[in-house]
């Protein structure tokens, strides 16, 4: 995939519209952000650009939110955060995203500062259904900058009007982490190293199909852990006790195992568990082998599933993780989730880590700096993992 790299771009003495992910947890009490990994991702790009003479100008969106103007949305903190990572550099808020305000902060912007807009998903064009509206509201975003570039990986499954119709508009670029990400995802499902292992978990079957369809014609071995697993192993008739079943899905799961035989890849379910007597660390809790009795729940993959993982990922030349083993976020159902990260810190292969929550439960190990890469995108990742076109890549590609 040819992506253009702002590092082609002549930058000195233009004002560049960067499209960033500061999309960043909260604290609904203090107002602090919790976690800046997604801005200090994009600090290479912010560098690089203000090094070689650009003002830039950063769109981002924060959450959800209902309704304009809600502070609890606003990117005024997330500016004055920026400022604390960047010694020495300006950094200035528009209240507004477009109109005069906007214009007449960007208009006095000097080369080596920066503009941080207000929340563009106060402004219902961002997100409309109406390509012609996006495309009018891109248009004012667009008066601001000369150039338009995107790194904002997080965001590049969404075709909204400052992913997608910025593109069409100014001369456009990837940043550099967005440009990180697809030559690292697309060497995956292209060329990986082999032998190729893919770790699968999280709930449901459902949100993880597609993404298993396509992982069978790349990957050579698939290991299967969290809730999704009993939907599997229920479609094989071994019982699951309480477990969290899709039962709408146990055809599809059938299938997918016939055909993982069917092209002779290796597809390993667990083969014991720790499950408890309700969704509860303070509930009876015991391992048990294959089969789940009656009354209890699986929470977690169990030791002999995750020595037989482990052993797996560590002979790997790539590895893939996405989705937990099990309730991670509770201490008693941790284990499995940590050690496919521990055993993945030993591969000396290529390790790609991707998904909100198999990120999240990597930074409680705090073992990132020993893969060879976190993803920044949760939907993006997954959907270009399924092998779906990412709107705001698509719109880049030379």
């Amino acid at each position: 995939m040819a992506l253009p790299s702002i590092e082609q771009a002549d930058v000195s003495g233009k004002k560049v519209l960067l499209r960033v992910d500061f999309n960043v947890p909260i604290d609904k009490n203090t107002g602090a952000i919790s976690d800046d990994t997604r801005i200090v991702k994009t600090l290479p790009t912010i560098e690089l650009l203000l090094n070689r003479g650009a003002a830039l100008i950063l769109v981002s969106h924060l959450g959800r939110p209902e309704k304009k103007g809600d502070p609890a949305f606003s990117l005024r903190g997330v500016a004055s955060h920026l400022e604390k990572l960047l010694p020495g550099r300006k950094v200035y808020f528009s209240p507004e995203a477009i109109g005069q305000p906007a214009e007449e902060l960007a208009a006095r912007l000097l080369p080596g500062e920066i503009l941080v807009l207000e929340n563009i998903r106060f402004y219902e064009e961002e997100t409309s259904k109406d390509e012609k509206v996006r495309h009018e509201f891109a248009k004012k975003l667009c008066k601001l900058a000369e150039i338009y570039a995107d790194d904002a990986f997080g965001a590049a499954h969404r075709a909204h009007a400052s992913i997608y119709e910025c593109a069409k508009i100014l001369p456009s670029y990837a940043g550099l982490l967005l440009k990180k990400e697809i030559d690292i995802l697309e060497k995956l499902m292209l060329d990986p190293a082999r032998p190729f292992v893919a770790v699968i978990g999280g709930a449901k079957v459902s949100t993880k199909l597609a993404v298993l369809e396509n992982l069978l014609a790349k990957a050579d071995i698939l290991l299967i852990g969290g809730a999704m697993a009993y939907t599997f192993l229920k479609s094989r008739l071994v019982e699951v006790g309480n477990s969290l079943v899709e039962k709408d899905y146990l055809s599809q799961a059938f299938q997918i195992i016939d055909k993982a035989a069917f092209l002779k890849k290796e597809f390993l379910l667990p083969e014991d568990h720790v499950v408890a007597s309700e969704f509860s660390e303070k509930a009876k809790i015991k391992t048990v082998k294959k089969a789940i009795p009656e009354g209890f729940m699986g929470m977690d993959i169990g030791p002999k599933t995750i020595d037989r993982y482990s052993a797996i990922i560590k002979k790997a030349r790539t590895v893939l993780w996405n989705g937990p083993m099990g309730v991670f976020e509770m201490k008693k159902f941790s284990a499995g989730t940590f050690a496919i990260a521990k055993a993945m810190a030993k591969c000396k292969g290529v390790t790609v880590v991707g998904g909100g929550d198999s990120v999240a439960a990597l930074a409680q190990t705090g073992l990132e700096h020993k893969m060879t890469h976190v993803s920044t995108g949760g939907g993006a990742t997954l959907e270009y993992l399924e092998g779906k076109k990412l709107p705001g890549v698509a719109v880049l590609e030379r």
